[in-house]
Parts: structure tokens; sequence; C-alpha cells
């Protein structure tokens, strides 16, 4: 398989290592970076197949100012709503390109872990079953694919976590203990689930690789960004001096803004994100927010 990553952040570096390990892959981000098959972005786009792993909130604009349509297919690899519409990324992609030539993936994966060839599995959503499992045959040994055409389900869940993660770094950082961890990410899965079905999302979607393998792995470990975000609010720092130390995306913290937004619109309740969304926006005492959810 001829293929091109676009995005060299930590995910596609980690991406551009698993797929290279049977395939031609060449990479491509908008600063030049000295990675080995490292290519102009004309030559990335010119090859059949395409992982994305542009940061959401930079997705449209990315796509308006530099995507040009070969018949190229696409794995989409980042995860996260926009802010400034709500819309999910399939919303997003699919105005450039048709439904059966975009996928999605998603599954309890850390790029660090995926770059040292240690075993992992993950889930490729698209409505074009024949497409998603062409990107799930291609991936290395090492990682055990899995489709699904459940595509909403699976945009929620990958976005919906990193907000949950934030929570639950909030109340290890304030040592709470593991039953607190537990109750919170418990019901972080539900609340995921309910969001998702008024979207029309399958329930079992969040019962899969994708939802509470990917949320289970994403809320418990410092190897997530957002679960540090949560450690830093529980030490009482300032959002802007958290993101800065973190030098990287934390998607739950945009997507925190959208998942407020869209529940104001749509009137749904969203416990957790909401708390999350009053300790980045409003400034919130942690404390009182673990206390407001948990007491």
């Amino acid at each position: 398989m001829k293929m091109a990553v676009i995005g060299a952040g930590k995910w596609g570096k980690a991406l551009y290592h698993a797929y290279s390990q049977n395939n031609d892959v060449v990479i491509h981000s908008r600063t030049p970076r000295a990675i080995e098959h490292f290519v102009s972005l004309d030559e990335a786009l010119d090859r059949e197949y395409l992982v994305m792993a542009i940061p959401a909130q930079f997705v449209r604009t990315w796509m308006e100012e530099h995507f040009e349509d070969r018949g190229q297919k696409v794995l989409v690899a980042t995860k996260g709503i926009e802010t400034s519409t709500g819309a999910f990324l399939n919303d997003i992609y699919s105005q450039f390109l048709p439904q059966e030539r975009l996928a999605y993936i998603s599954g309890p994966t850390f790029a660090a872990e995926v770059q040292q060839s240690l075993p992992a599995a993950l889930i490729i959503s698209s409505a074009n079953l024949e497409l998603a499992q062409v990107f799930a045959d291609h991936l290395p040994s090492y990682i055990k694919g899995y489709i699904d055409d459940d595509v909403v389900g699976a945009e929620v869940s990958g976005a919906y976590k990193n907000v949950i993660a934030i929570a639950s770094g909030v109340c290890d950082g304030l040592g709470l203990g593991n039953n607190a961890r537990a109750a919170l990410i418990s019901r972080g899965l539900v609340e995921m689930a309910r969001f998702g079905k008024t979207f029309g999302a399958r329930t079992e979607t969040f019962l899969s690789l994708g939802g509470a393998g990917d949320l289970f792995l994403t809320a418990s470990s410092k190897l997530s960004r957002n679960y540090r975000v949560g450690l830093g609010l529980a030490e009482g720092r300032s959002m802007k001096d958290i993101l800065e130390s973190l030098g990287e995306v934390a998607e739950g913290v945009p997507t925190a803004r959208a998942l407020h937004k869209i529940a104001e619109e749509k009137k749904i309740y969203l416990p957790i994100a909401q708390e999350v969304y009053a300790m980045i926006e409003e400034g919130k005492d942690p404390r009182k927010s673990v206390h407001d959810l948990l007491g």
C-alpha cells in the first residue's frame, strides 16, 4: 500500500511507524521535520491512501487551504469536536470527500507504546466496510485491527473520553482514591453513551475498544495528556501554564467547550463534561467540582 501520513505530532509519527512496517509510507507536516521519508505536501497528496493526523480544531482550515481531492482514501486519526460549530470530524471531512472514501481510527492506544511496537488493538470505522478492512489489514502484526460501521459512535467515544480523562486526573490529583476514580469513569461511560445516542450512535459501540477500552486507558495514566491536564487543575495551576507545560494539544480542553455548547443548545444532561468546562473556563475550584459530582 502506498500511503502518506499528514501530521507529524506524536500520534502521526506513531502511525507512520506502525504502517511503515509493511507498506510504502511517507510523512508530511506543516513544519518540516527531520524524519525519514518526509516529503512535500504535493507528494503526500499524490498517495492513494492518506492518514490524517491533524488536530481537530485545525481540520476545517487545513482542508480548505491545502487539500486537493485526487481520489484518495482517507483514514482520520484525530479525535475531537469543532468548538466553533459543534461539528464532529466526520461532518467536516464529508464536506470535502464522499463517505465511502473516509474511515476513522479509534481504540486504546498511547502513541509512545505504538512507536515501541508494543501489542495493541484498534477499531477502524467507516460507512464503507471494505475500505475499513483495507486499513485494518495493513496494520503491523503487533496491532489487531477490527472494523465496524458506527462512525458516529467512534467519533463521540474518541472525543468524549478526553473530557472524562481530565475529570479523572482531577480526582487523582486531589488524592480521592481508586474508588472515586472508578465511580467517575463508570459514570463517564454512561454519560458518553447517553450523549452518543442523541446523535444516533449504537450503545454497544461504547462498550467496545473504541469506547470503554479507550476511556479506561486515557482516564488512568500519566501518558494521557488530558489526564495530566486534570492533575494540573488539581494542583491549582492556570490553564495557560498547564497547556504550555504540555507542549502539545490536549483535545479534551476544546472538546469540553464544544460539549458545553451542544448541551446548552440541545438540553442534554452532561454533568461531568459541564464540571470540566466550569473548571477550565470559569475557574471553578476542582474540589467543589468533584464534590458536586460525587457528593
